[in-house]
């Protein structure tokens, strides 16, 4: 999680970067987040090339409501090869063989290619939130 940061389009974790390292928006986001999903750890993935550098990650998870692709990233020398595309498929299969209805995604909007992605895949846009934070 770490490397992902490093050019990262989420909004959320740029504002997080003004005031914390890398490592310690992954270890706060962990503890905060990911650390209390009630889904296993083993339906995490890490992707990897056929020589075993790893390329990036998925979480698929259950949050308190819905399944859902909870954290996603390709390091940064990889983006813009389309390796989102079968990270996103693996964590879509992990969801799908639970035997679930529905799998939620979210992204920035200002995520244009992660969203691109989500559409890719066949996801849909069912809502949109907005988030406004005091300075």
């Amino acid at each position: 999680m770490t490397e992902v940061v490093s050019g990262t389009l989420d909004a959320h974790i740029i504002r997080e970067l003004t005031t914390m390292t890398p490592a310690e928006q992954a270890a706060s986001q962990y503890e905060h987040e990911l650390a209390y999903y009630s889904s296993p750890h083993s339906w995490w993935r890490i992707a990897e090339l056929p020589d075993s550098r790893p390329v990036g990650f998925v979480i698929p998870a259950r949050n308190a409501y819905h399944p859902i692709i909870a954290y996603i990233g390709v390091l940064p020398k990889f983006r813009g090869h389309g390796y989102v595309d079968d990270i996103l498929a693996e964590g879509t299969r992990v969801l799908a063989g639970e035997a679930v209805s529905r799998i939620r995604g979210a992204t920035d909007v200002g995520n244009a290619p992660m969203a691109q992605a989500f559409v890719r895949a066949g996801y849909r846009v069912v809502e949109c939130q907005l988030d406004m934070v005091w300075e």
